[in-house]
């Protein structure tokens, strides 16, 4: 059956692809853990294919203490891959782990189908997805770093083409992106473009953090969502926010991260981001490691039984229990979000003006609201606020 192919007039086309179906084996190494570990990464990386586009058609793990340095499976193992890949008709193999240049030139030599690791195809998923003009330069930049030492064959007469319209060569699955012949002017090329794609990210990081310093200085806090791929994230920020934001049963559905306005129960705005989601060993080109304080949720209880909730719940006893299908547990979740927003810091006790709604909107939206009357001459407000609204407040204070 014919591979998985792009068309690519030239490493800077990373998002125009025409697809084919691909069936694929996948191979694993289970150096520590447990079997079922070892079975859970393998069940992940058969999600990562059929989300890419592929046909799983069989799978096998190997036992030993670390990787084959030259074949990641050995060379026994290497034998009995081959023979299920004729069995099969596979025509593409998936290691549950990234390889060398040299694992990747000895396992497709050996077995005479392309052969690709589990660092490619979350990238190809990645360019599958990518929207925005930073995500896809964050993509390509990605791509083009991690396959740029890997430049080679894809077996005998291929000289690393993603498909090109030209060569007439099935790509596949985990080589969208990057991709040419005469690999000495290709390298050129991509040093090139690596450059080019870093200066153009540096430029659009300056926007986005303008923007953020903008957020900052109009004290609006800002809550991320993260977690696993397919865990719901999209759909919580859906459904506290209001939004219409894709939701799919995929992996890398969301890979932009998308920011919508909330508000508390007690009306005091903050931003909500949907983030991209965590698989095991999900490269790490581009990702923001640090980890700020944290609240647990569970999501999707709707799917699982009681004796699996109550062990859960006994072990993760500060983590919130919600549906985003159902809606159980969402109010719960928000008054918690809410109790977790920074505090104002400044009180404040002034009368403002029927003239200033908007200034007393922004109490409403941004402070604490301790007391409120209504009065002749405006409203006397006593509230809590963040340093900005006070000093935008200080000409209505009510002196003591």
């Amino acid at each position: 059956m014919p591979g998985l192919s792009t068309e690519l007039a030239d490493v800077t086309e990373v998002e125009y692809r025409q697809l084919r179906l691909e069936q694929v084996v996948l191979v694993g190494v289970w150096t520590d853990g447990s079997a079922a570990q070892a079975d859970a990464s393998l069940v992940e990386l058969a999600r990562l294919a059929e989300t890419a586009g592929s046909q799983v058609l069989d799978a096998l793990v190997q036992r030993r203490e670390r990787p084959d340095p030259a074949t990641y499976i050995g060379s026994g193992k290497v034998l009995e891959l081959r023979e299920i890949v004729l069995g099969t008709g596979a025509d593409t193999v998936i290691c549950d782990g990234e390889l060398t240049p040299g694992q990747l030139r000895q396992l497709e030599a050996k077995l005479k189908v392309k052969v690709i690791d589990r660092t490619a195809l979350i990238l190809d998923i990645f360019a599958q997805h990518a929207r925005s003009r930073e995500g896809k330069a964050q993509v390509e930049l990605a791509q083009l770093s991690y396959f740029l030492p890997r430049l080679r064959g894809w077996g005998e007469s291929l000289s690393r083409q993603a498909g090109g319209a030209g060569g007439g060569a099935d790509g596949g699955v985990g080589t969208r992106g990057p991709g040419e012949t005469k690999l000495e002017t290709d390298r050129r090329r991509i040093h090139r473009r690596i450059a080019k794609l870093r200066r153009e990210i540096a430029a659009m990081r300056t926007v986005r953090d303008t923007k953020r310093g903008r957020r900052r200085a109009n004290e609006v806090p800002n809550v991320a969502i993260v977690g696993y791929t397919n865990a719901g994230k999209s759909s919580l920020l859906n459904v506290i926010t209001g939004a219409e934001v894709l939701v799919q049963d995929a992996l890398f559905a969301t890979l932009d991260p998308t920011t919508r306005r909330a508000t508390t129960p007690q009306g005091r705005e903050y931003t909500l981001t949907d983030t991209v989601g965590f698989v095991r060993h999900l490269p790490t080109e581009g990702r923001d490691t640090t980890m700020p304080a944290e609240l647990v949720v569970v999501n999707k209880i709707d799917h699982a039984d009681e004796l699996v909730l109550s062990r859960l719940r006994c072990l993760l006893p500060e983590a919130a229990f919600v549906s985003a299908h159902t809606g159980a547990g969402i109010t719960g979740l928000v008054q918690r979000i809410a109790d977790a927003l920074p505090q104002p810091q400044v009180e404040v006790d002034a009368l403002v003006p029927w003239t200033q709604g908007a200034l007393v909107a922004r109490v409403h939206a941004e402070g604490e609201l301790l007391a409120t009357d209504h009065t002749e001459d405006g409203t006397r407000l006593r509230a809590r606020v963040r340093p900005d609204l006070a000093g935008a407040l200080a000409e209505y204070v009510v002196q003591a």
